[in-house]
Parts: C-alpha cells; structure tokens; sequence
C-alpha cells in the first residue's frame, strides 16, 4: 500500500505580542474597582448624596409616623401578652429612627451603613411576607415597600463610597 503523505502547511505569521497581557481574574476586577473609585467625586463640605437625603427623610418620616401611632395608642394587634413591651418597642424604634435620620442629614458614614441594615431586614421581611400575601392590596402593598427599599439600598451603595472616600492628593 501507498503511504498518505500530508501536505505540509507554512507556519503562518504570529501577530507580534503585545508588552502586556490582559489582566485576568482578580487583577480585572482590581481594574475595575480603582477605575469606579476615580471616577467618584469627593463629597463638597457640607455636601449630601441625593440618595441619603431621601433616606433621611424616609427615616424622618417613618419615625415621625410611629411616633404619632404610639402617642395616639394604635396598636395593631389588641391580643398582645405584655402592653409593655410594645410601648418600649415602639420607643426604641422611634429613637433608633431619629437617630439614623439626623446621622444621614449630616453625611455620616455609620448612619447609612445603618440604614442600609434596616433596609436589608426590610427587604429580607418584605420578600417573606410576599409569599404569605392573602389578597391583591397586601400583594400590593409588601410589593412596593419591596421595589422603595431595594431601590433606596442600591442607590446608598454609590453614596457611602463618596462618604467614606478620602480627600484624593493635590485636589
């Protein structure tokens, strides 16, 4: 039998290389993370983000409301074991909301960062009570409060870098 003989091809022209190869893994994602942090803007003294002005006054008003339900004696469920414990609950929430409004209003980092965890157990709640929602108003309802704090916590993410972001050398 014959022997198959292969054609033997030309070794063909390699693009020279370039000096540097393309970040790969971490050092891509480092890339991206240095080039978003140039790309902020340091925060002007006495200067908000819009999206901790709106939570400071989100907060405002939501402490505002409960503190008028706990003045008023609303109280939504009247088969409560210890009156008490709703009363100092209803305290403690007022305050804690007093406190994250007023730390958001003056641009403080642990204010947002505050904020963000009550909207993050928002949402955790907000997404639990959507599975027990029995009629179309509280779909509704736990609908929207789920869209507002989703929103508002993604929007804080950008805010609280320009918070906490140093003063950038020779500006």
């Amino acid at each position: 039998m014959a022997r198959k003989t292969r054609k033997r091809r030309k070794p063909a022209q390699r693009p020279p290389r370039s000096p540097a190869p393309a970040p790969r893994g971490y050092e891509r994602s480092r890339a991206r993370d240095e080039a978003a942090r140039a790309a902020l803007k340091p925060l002007r003294p006495g200067q908000r983000p819009t999206a901790v002005t709106v939570g400071a006054v989100a907060a405002a008003v939501i402490g505002l409301a409960n503190l008028i339900a706990l003045v008023l004696g609303y109280n939504p469920s009247e088969d409560t074991l210890s009156p008490g414990s709703r009363l100092s609950g209803g305290i403690v929430t007022t305050g804690l909301l007093a406190l994250v409004a007023y730390g958001m209003w003056r641009a403080r980092y642990w204010a947002v960062l505050g904020m963000q965890t009550l909207l993050a157990l928002t949402i955790v709640f907000c997404s639990l009570a959507l599975v027990q929602a029995v009629n179309l108003w509280a779909f509704v309802l736990v609908s929207v409060m789920l869209v507002a704090s989703g929103t508002l916590f993604w929007f804080l993410v950008k805010a609280m870098a320009r918070i906490q972001m140093p003063e950038r050398p020779g500006s």
